[in-house]
């Protein structure tokens, strides 16, 4: 997942700006000093514009977004007011050029507040998302502007003398200002803007209460031998964990995003199992200062407002009206079908875990008895896979090895480079011997960082900004074992980091002028394309045999094993789909409400289970994904209405694997031709016509619904 929160707050992509009323005067720092003390009031000294996280403490941020704001409002208004004929040059470029400090203080606040999410941070966070929402709507609603972009889209002469990137350009600003509601009379803007100040602030606590709730929830055990099934370095670091939050002698377990817990596979111990998952599901729904569920309900009922204001019966059919998939109407076509045959599958693979169990399932005891079933049937057991996935070989010797076998990277730690905590690592990414860019590693858990896995732009490419390279961060949630003990990755956690490292590609090999288009600045509904194609990786022959080496013995991965886990691959597709289907869906039905009916709705859980009954998804063992009180995709992170992404995006994923197994795999060449026509472009063209040029066809769905089990 790419980190929404992470974008700048250049008016490229202002609806994912969080803000607030700034509560210090511009041009003065929480010290009382000049705004030329602030590490923010110049671009970084540091190599690669890395941001000085030795100089940035918190008090910083809120005078730098204060001094940034109205240093963009100036620049902003300057372009609106200008009394020349509009041109490429005086309204478009000139709106890429604005910006540059808040873009500064915004990339470096957003792209670490998610991994630092310390109460202080929070706290700035929930003040600042009304302000910066508010100063995105000025530039998106300004009626001078729009009537400028217009003009000069409408100018046939000028456009024919741009090119193709300048071309696109245009016509983004174009559509973007539209859909965000500028061409709307000037009260009905007004209440736009009331609308998404309310939405911003509603968006931030609800992941803030997530966070608090998970980590109240977070599962003591007093007891070792209840930890059976776990790995010695999982229980030291639960061990660990316990003592940093005063439970010494016991044994904590964090929470994560999903439903399923990882743990939930290898315990042995039922009643565990249960509380564990009964943990898990509790998340934003227990009464107390935390529960979500009314801010569930108020994100409802104002996104669906906002949608008629725009124009749009729904809040689904505005946010999918600038997308690949276009409508909703389109969604549901592709996943209905999908949901059903799942399903299906589903029923068959719980009659085979209960006939192994020997007693009817709940949904704490799945991935522990489909563990089982694969190991009767295909003798594998991922938890036992777990000794070959050792975290520094799996990055070292998997993740960076396939990257310069198909680009030409390399990377090479720089600890003389601050990270934003300690725990981060910095790495200089070189192609062919060329710098080209930073990568940041995040690994391990922590109470200041949110669940889930995701990718962020520090510092995004342009030429035009004579922004030559990219700092990109991964983030991930692996438990941190003790001191000396080894990092040991479960099968699911290394198909996670490959995924995150093909966002962290995206962002470091695109190549724009614009910043309105590096990295994964590209349609919702096609930013996981690129980072699902990467796990293929993760099981390539080449790139498997080179990192899967037991962490004690040196011996690798045996092939037999190897086989049967390819082999076991289509085993729990009927699960896995349909509690992914079924969060989707879920997605799509709060947003498929209009305003009266948003209005109308009382119970979330109530409408939640309609919601899956109504798709055939509501089997009480197979839970969604993500249910409605801890949903932080559609309600904190930007993916509302849109979490269908990762299946949609599925489908140009299975069909590329299939190009790469037909010509060669694992080559420089088929890294180039991918690097030119996808994921070096950034968003700096139509998606799904280069996607065709690469191609050279369009994407067969028919590969995803084999690999999906589907046909």
């Amino acid at each position: 997942m790419t980190d929404p929160t992470a974008a700048s707050a250049a008016p490229s992509s202002p609806a994912s700006t969080p803000a607030s009323t700034p509560s210090a005067t511009p041009g003065a720092v929480a010290t009382g000093g000049s705004l030329e003390d602030n590490p923010f009031a110049a671009r970084s000294p540091l190599p690669f514009s890395l941001p000085p996280f030795g100089e940035i403490a918190t008090e910083h941020y809120g005078p730098a977004f204060d001094a940034g704001i109205a240093q963009h409002r100036a620049e902003v208004e300057a372009i609106a007011a200008s009394a020349d004929p509009p041109t490429f040059e005086n309204t478009v470029v000139a709106l890429e050029r604005s910006g540059a400090l808040l873009t500064r203080v915004s990339s470096c606040f957003f792209g670490t507040s998610s991994a630092l999410a310390t109460p202080e941070v929070q706290a700035l966070q929930e003040e600042y998302a009304p302000t910066l929402a508010a100063h995105a709507d000025a530039i998106r609603l300004d009626s001078r502007l729009y009537a400028r972009i217009r003009a000069v889209h409408d100018d046939a002469d000028q456009l024919a003398t741009l090119d193709r990137e300048s071309r696109h350009l245009v016509e983004r600003y174009l559509t973007e200002f539209t859909v965000a509601g500028a061409g709307l009379a000037e009260d009905a803007k007004e209440r736009l803007r009331e609308l998404n100040a309310t939405l911003a602030g509603l968006t931030t606590r609800f992941e803030k209460q997530l966070q608090a709730d998970a980590n109240d929830l977070a599962l003591v055990v007093d007891d070792v031998a209840q930890l059976d099934g776990l790995t010695p370095g999982e229980i030291s670091a639960a061990e660990q964990a316990a003592r940093e939050h005063g439970h010494d002698g016991s044994y904590l377990i964090s929470l994560v995003l999903p439903t399923n817990h990882p743990h939930l596979a290898s315990l042995t111990d039922r009643d565990v199992r249960r509380r564990l998952h009964d943990a898990q599901r509790a998340r934003g729904s227990r009464g107390n200062e935390n529960d979500t569920r009314e801010l569930v309900l108020q994100i409802v009922r104002l996104r669906a407002e906002r949608a008629r204001l725009l124009g749009y019966p729904t809040h689904a059919a505005a946010a999918l009206a600038d997308s690949t998939a276009g409508s909703p109407e389109r969604v549901r076509e592709r996943l209905a079908p999908m949901a059903h045959a799942a399903a299906a599958n589903a029923r068959r693979e719980q009659a085979a875990l209960e006939e192994v169990a020997g007693h009817p399932i709940e949904a704490h005891d799945w991935a522990f008895y489909s563990n089982r079933v694969r190991a009767r049937t295909y003798h594998v057991d991922t938890a036992a896979m777990r000794p070959y996935f050792e975290a520094e070989r799996v990055l070292h010797d998997g993740i960076f090895f396939a990257a310069e076998r198909l680009y030409g990277l390399t990377f090479h730690e720089r600890p003389d480079l601050p990270g934003y905590h300690p725990d981060v690592r910095v790495f200089e990414v070189r192609e062919d011997g060329t710098p080209i860019g930073l990568y940041l590693l995040d690994l391990y858990t922590r109470d200041t960082k949110k669940g889930g896995a995701w990718m962020t732009s520090l510092v995004r490419q342009s030429t035009l900004l004579d922004e030559p390279h990219a700092v990109v961060t991964n983030n991930l949630n692996v438990p941190k074992p003790a001191a000396g003990e080894p990092t040991l990755l479960t099968h699911d956690e290394v198909t996670t980091f490959f995924h995150e490292f093909g966002h962290a590609l995206h962002g470091l090999l695109a190549r724009v002028t614009y910043p309105h288009f590096s990295g994964t600045r590209v349609f919702r509904d096609f930013v996981e394309y690129p980072s699902q194609v990467n796990e293929m990786w993760m099981l390539w022959p080449e790139v498997l045999a080179n990192y899967a080496v037991h962490h004690e013995t040196g011996e690798p991965m045996p092939q037999d094993l190897v086989d049967r886990l390819i082999a076991s691959r289509s085993w729990g597709e009927g699960f896995a789909t349909s509690e992914y289907l079924a969060a989707a869906l879920l997605d799509q039905a709060w947003h498929a409400l209009g305003v009266e009916e948003a209005a109308a709705v009382a119970d979330v859980g109530a409408f939640e289970r309609r919601a899956l009954e109504d798709v055939g998804l509501d089997n009480p063992v197979v839970p969604p994904r993500y249910s409605s009180p801890y949903f932080a995709h559609t309600f904190a992170y930007a993916y509302d209405a849109a979490y269908y992404a990762y299946i949609w995006s599925e489908v140009l994923d299975a069909d590329t694997v299939a190009w790469f197994t037909e010509n060669g795999g694992l080559t420089r060449a088929n890294g180039d031709r991918y690097r030119r026509y996808v994921i070096g472009l950034g968003g700096a063209g139509d998606p799904l016509a280069s996607y065709r040029e690469f191609r050279g066809q369009d994407a067969d769905p028919r590969h995803l619904l084999e690999r999906r089990g589907l046909v």
